[in-house]
């Protein structure tokens, strides 16, 4: 598992949403996302990244090299600032810093890489999904992760509902003198909630061992990514987000570096038809998921459960 990937690997995942916001739109006052010629829903990939990394970090918790170099923002402030992590690399892999600012030419180059290296073997998020490292004076270039993930889009059309809701609290004094005065009594605030009713949305994603080289990316990476995409709903639970789940997770894995067939040949194999504009799905039974028998030679395929712990032992075995 500590062998670094040597094969390709392509994914279509899909997840629900019921009476939730599962990715809401800032330019919008919070809007479920949602695309105005079809009316789809979609959810972005930044936002299936972050659920996948806090996952991994559920997972593994403070177990060295799969620390997390993006935090979330309610993270402890010395972890959130990038520079400062960059800048510890150096300190990490013994690096002379003023030396280094000093530097020019190819030994600036050499240290850099160092650095670099470093913070690869103990973020799994560079290792996996690649970051910018030239934000500060300890420029340590860019990183391309092999793993990649489209946004996702609903089968369906959605249409948001907005429910009207109130809360007694108020935030200080001068509110509640205010509504004192307006309405005689402190009645509370009114607020609004917008959620889907149901959805189901399709993703799809992509591992290229090419880049898997240049990070280190391992089969145990991997199999902690998928772990990670089984669970990511589960220890992402919010109220805003309704009732959320992982549907399906269709793995197609490659005999080579390169690949035995184009990514949208395989995708085409795994089918969830639309129900169509007169219809309103409600659950995840009124879909069907189809999977087509004939494969590209040396095109091995599995579909990984929220149970399955089998398909974590990568790579896998025909039969």
């Amino acid at each position: 598992m500590n062998q670094v990937i040597d094969r390709r690997y392509d994914f279509v995942f899909l997840f629900d949403v019921q009476d939730g916001n599962p990715n809401g739109d800032p330019d919008a006052g919070n809007l479920p996302r949602i695309d105005p010629q079809t009316m789809q829903g979609f959810v972005t990939d930044v936002c299936i990244k972050r659920k996948i990394r806090n996952a991994v970090a559920a997972i593994k918790g403070s177990a060295a090299g799969f620390d997390l170099f993006f935090q979330t923002q309610d993270a402890v402030y010395e972890k959130r600032i990038l520079n400062n992590l960059i800048e510890q690399a150096f300190d990490g892999a013994a690096i002379d810093k003023k030396a280094f600012k000093d530097g020019k030419g190819a030994e600036k180059t050499t240290e850099a890489e160092k650095a670099k290296k470093w913070l690869l073997q103990n973020y799994f998020d560079i290792r996996t999904f690649g970051a910018v490292l030239s934000t500060g004076d300890f420029n340590c270039g860019q990183v391309r992760g092999p793993a990649q993930i489209t946004f996702s889009r609903s089968l369906d059309p959605i249409t948001p509902t907005e429910s009207t809701i109130t809360r007694k609290s108020v935030t200080t004094v001068k509110v509640a003198e205010d509504q004192t005065k307006k309405d005689g009594f402190l009645t509370g605030t009114i607020g609004r909630k917008n959620t889907v009713p149901y959805a189901l949305y399709r993703g799809h994603g992509f591992i290229n061992p090419l880049l898997a080289r240049d990070t280190g990316f391992t089969f145990g990476d991997l199999a902690l990514f998928f772990q990670a995409m089984q669970r990511m709903f589960d220890l992402d639970r919010s109220a805003s987000r309704g009732l959320m789940a992982l549907r399906g997770l269709h793995v197609f894995q490659h005999a080579t570096a390169l690949g035995e067939a184009p990514a949208h040949v395989l995708f085409d194999k795994v089918s969830t038809p639309a129900l169509g504009d007169a219809a309103t799905p409600r659950k995840f039974s009124d879909y069907t998921t189809n999977v087509a028998n004939s494969l590209p030679t040396g095109i091995i395929y599995r579909e990984i459960s929220a149970e399955d712990s089998a398909g974590m032992a990568l790579p896998w075995t025909q039969g």
